[in-house]
């Protein structure tokens, strides 16, 4: 069993230490406030009250963190030294936070020069996922450190692949992410349309998620949906952030996505109406207020 420090405990990164505690491994925790921290205790994860305490000693360094810039900080910025002079030469970092491939490719080779192995490992799954150790997680990196790592990750996701080299796992999760706001909007937009009719959304839900229409997202979105909950399981200013990166990373390799740029825009909506607190299924929301309605 692994000696882990797992660094980024929010509502992902908190079921996914659990998980990793549950199937044996030793974690140590770290996140910015105590009260995550605290949380986490009860699961059996060891605080730390640094990110370099929580990598002392550890065989594997798992990050789960919002951006790229955070990503980039704790590894290499100064608090006050980079925690990467704490992570000792022959341990591994798995990078499951959601950032930009070419970052992702950049931290692979800034560790390896210090002999640390990484793997970027980005995850879909959402909060339930998380929760349930049923995550996908796409994974970037050399083979060998792919096999190793493997186990903790089966502790975490049910779905793991590896894609191919460092920053394929980031890429393989921005065209997820696109495909998962594509496929929100146009569940909010059917809902919008079926009330329009009269039809019962529940009985609509029940037929359309059996057909070939039927997908995760409604399995996992339908009480958002039908209730107009937007509770955050993943919030829309994560899902913005994401878009951004496939949308930069688009326009550096010269495609035209337009759908993308749609639903991009259709987001970028929400947060400006100061909805990025809300779950990403808010995309409801903002097609009934479109259309003249009142989301409750």
């Amino acid at each position: 069993m692994a000696e882990v420090a797992f660094i980024g405990l929010g509502i992902m990164g908190a079921p996914m230490a659990a998980n990793l505690v549950a199937a044996g491994h030793r974690v140590r925790g770290y996140s910015r406030t105590a009260a995550t921290r605290s949380a986490a205790a009860a699961t059996g994860v060891e605080p730390a009250d640094t990110a370099a305490k929580a990598v002392t000693g550890a065989d594997v360094v798992i990050t789960m963190l919002p951006d790229t810039p955070d990503v980039l900080g704790v590894l290499f910025g100064s608090q006050p030294s980079p925690v990467v002079d704490d992570i000792a030469a022959g341990a591994t970092v798995i990078d499951m936070s959601t950032i930009e491939p070419g970052a992702s490719a950049e931290i692979a080779a800034r560790l390896a020069e210090r002999g640390i192995a990484a793997l970027d490992a980005p995850v879909s799954g959402g909060q339930a996922g998380a929760e349930e150790g049923s995550l996908s997680i796409m994974v970037g990196g050399e083979q060998a450190v792919f096999d190793r790592c493997r186990p903790l990750l089966e502790a975490m996701g049910s779905t793991i692949v590896r894609v191919g080299a460092a920053g394929t796992g980031q890429s393989v999760k921005a065209a997820n992410q696109l495909m998962v706001a594509g496929h929100l909007q146009m569940l909010a937009e059917a809902l919008v349309f079926l009330d329009s009719q009269g039809v019962d959304p529940e009985l609509a839900l029940d037929v359309i998620g059996g057909g070939l229409a039927g997908s995760t997202v409604i399995a996992r979105k339908r009480r958002n949906y039908v209730d107009r909950n937007f509770t955050p399981g993943f919030r829309v200013e994560l899902h913005h952030k994401d878009l951004g990166i496939v949308t930069r990373t688009a326009r550096d390799a010269g495609l035209a996505l337009p759908a993308t740029a749609l639903v991009s825009q259709l987001v970028a909506a929400l947060v400006a109406q100061g909805h990025g607190g809300l779950d990403h299924s808010a995309l409801h929301r903002l097609a009934i207020e479109m259309n003249g309605g009142v989301a409750r």
